[in-house]
């Protein structure tokens, strides 16, 4: 028999409800402002934008979140064509491409160096973020990238380019890792996978937005302008957001952290729905609780840890990180840079290729919306595991296509017409599944104190992913050809021996068709629902990388809410969990293999 005891952060709820009446949430221990953040553009609360409702305030709030990642999917989006202008190879001196191995590691390069400044870019906007606030730490990151979109369209020479390819990569990495975290800060914990999505949707907008732009650019006479002109439009979508960030309000966790408790209440009144109060305590007793532990906001201690809690960090910035590599991973970066290449392969021509490729990002950008549906009702780790097997099949299919596409003859167009299927398929799965969590995770992870270099080590893996990728997969088109898709399978079976040590026959039960499908199932503890204050309690009380044994630990020491391989139902203020999940268990073990199974994929969070 268990003894029944709350949860960790249910009992510490209940304790602040009797402390509230002596111990006013104004009395907070203040974590000084950087002393240059008077000298920086900043927030302020006469210039907020006022609403009559929350609702409102939060679709202008991730509205304008989504303004800032269509740029980045633009800004990621705008090469794909301008790698083909003739008149860009030329002037960069890297022409012609093909069979020429120093030029194609020239064109990878100049794509790649992009995401080496990025690296960067976000390891300084997440600590700016951390000690001035994000709103200060997205307007610096929009100003540089200026000046390198600037400077990109501009361009004289390769080296021209490649320096401005990394200036626009350090704004750009400043505002990946610091507005998810903004958003998620500032949206209420029940719809934070909602809003993300919708603001990934405007994600693929971008990039799909650059491509078409760049079709019907390069319908002109003009190659010069064909490939400088998109790369110029990146500073319109800047300047808007230059203008507008100054309106919107900053993070009322980092405002309770920095003592201005005031103001982090007015931002919660219009942000959220009632229970303002309970909400705006729960946040000041986790400032409080960040504050015992400020030696640990570290991007050093982060990463090589002293202490328990800087151990806990580590865990994160590894969950983090791996996520986004394996993002990259499972094939992505390939199919949308590339796609041109991919299906010219398959036996089309380029004028063919670059309309299907078009179409493509299409269908990728409205597959985007099932995630508004699905992350929060589903969760992120079934999302992420369906989504990894599906991606998989789809990988294997069209590989096994793809080379009987390439090998001519008169089912050629056939062949072909199905290895664009698959890529269809692909990216819809991966735009509906895989292309949010990633980055919505890691604002779940962290606690406040470090919240924004949580994010900036996302964009880190984000940037070691899709550097590598960009770089070797010019040559991998040339080199194997249809190979490239089988190699993308590949990958997948490459992370066994990185979660070898966690597999069982549960593993062998439920991720069969992709061991990305372990790495999630296994490692990653389900996020979906559950306030931001919640997290510290998991890493504080379970040791085991394997979040089924992570649960059992928790369950062991006898919390009611046990369960992280599942969606949380619950809310802030709720102080009671029913226990009636764990008498159930019993009774599933007694109805049959198939109840059995059922329930076993719904502890998963697979169900």
């Amino acid at each position: 028999m268990v003894t029944e005891r709350f949860s960790p952060y249910t009992s510490r709820e209940m304790q602040n409800n009797s402390e509230q009446r002596s111990l006013s949430v104004e009395n907070v221990p203040v974590t000084p402002e950087w002393w240059m953040s008077k000298y920086l553009p900043s927030y302020s609360a006469t210039r907020m934008f006022k609403f009559r409702n929350p609702n409102s305030y939060n679709w202008a709030n991730n509205l304008f979140a989504g303004l800032a990642i269509l740029f980045y999917g633009y800004d990621q989006g705008v090469m794909s064509q301008v790698n083909l202008n003739e008149d860009y190879l030329k002037l960069m001196g890297i022409y012609p491409t093909t069979g020429n191995s120093r030029n194609l590691a020239a064109l990878g390069g100049i794509v790649s160096v992009y995401y080496g400044g990025s690296l960067i870019g976000a390891l300084l906007g997440g600590s700016i973020a951390d000690r001035s606030g994000r709103i200060t730490a997205i307007i610096l990151g929009v100003i540089v990238s200026i000046i390198g979109a600037t400077f990109q369209a501009s361009a004289m020479n390769i080296t021209w380019m490649c320096c401005a390819r990394v200036v626009t990569g350090l704004g750009v990495g400043a505002i990946d890792a610091v507005i998810p975290v903004w958003s998620s800060e500032v949206s209420s914990h029940t719809a934070r996978g909602s809003f993300l999505a919708i603001e990934f949707f405007l994600n693929i907008s971008g990039l799909s937005l650059a491509y078409w732009i760049e079709i019907f650019a390069s319908m002109s006479n003009n190659q010069v302008m064909a490939w400088r002109t998109p790369l110029a439009l990146q500073v319109v979508f800047l300047l808007t957001i230059l203008a507008l960030v100054p309106f919107f309000p900053e993070s009322p966790r980092w405002l309770a952290k920095v003592g201005r408790v005031s103001e982090a209440r007015n931002v919660l009144q219009a942000t959220h729905k009632g229970r303002v109060e309970a909400e705006l305590a729960a946040i000041v007793q986790n400032v409080i609780h960040d504050h015992q532990h400020a030696e640990n906001n570290s991007y050093i201690r982060m990463l090589f840890p002293r202490t328990k809690s800087q151990r806990e960090l580590r865990r994160r910035v590894v969950l983090s990180v791996w996520l986004q590599i394996m993002q990259e991973l499972v094939g992505i970066g390939v199919i949308t840079v590339y796609a041109i290449d991919l299906i010219q392969g398959a036996g089309f021509s380029q004028d063919e290729a670059k309309l299907l490729a078009g179409f493509n990002n299409l269908s990728y950008m409205f597959s985007v919306l099932f995630a508004v549906f699905t992350l929060d009702r589903f969760g992120r780790r079934g999302t992420m595991v369906w989504g990894a097997a599906g991606m998989a099949l789809l990988l294997l299919i069209g590989g096994i296509l793809d080379k009987y596409a390439q090998s001519g003859g008169p089912n050629q167009r056939a062949y072909g017409a199905g290895v664009v299927a698959m890529t269809f398929l692909y990216t819809g799965t991966f735009g509906a599944t895989w292309l949010v969590t990633p980055w919505l995770y890691p604002t779940e992870l962290f606690p406040t104190y470090v919240r924004a270099k949580g994010g900036a080590w996302s964009v880190v893996g984000w940037s070691i992913g899709n550097g590598v990728v960009t770089m070797i997969t010019p040559f991998l088109f040339q080199a194997i050809e249809y190979g490239v898709l089988l190699l993308l399978f590949g990958l997948n079976i490459f992370v066994i021996p990185f979660i070898i040590f966690m597999c069982t026959a549960y593993v062998l039960l439920f991720s069969m068709c992709d061991p990305i499908d372990a790495a999630v199932l296994f490692v990653d503890p389900e996020t979906s629902g559950r306030p931001l204050e919640q997290m510290d309690d998991f890493f504080s009380n379970a040791t085991s990388w394997n979040v089924f044994t992570a649960s059992q630990q928790i369950r062991e020491q006898g919390f009611t809410d046990h369960q992280w391989t599942r969606k949380y139902n619950g809310g802030i203020e709720q102080s009671e969990i029913s226990m009636t999940r764990v008498s159930g268990d019993v009774d599933g073990e007694r109805h049959g293999w198939a109840n059995k199974l059922r329930r076993r994929a719904s502890d998963a969070g697979l169900m």
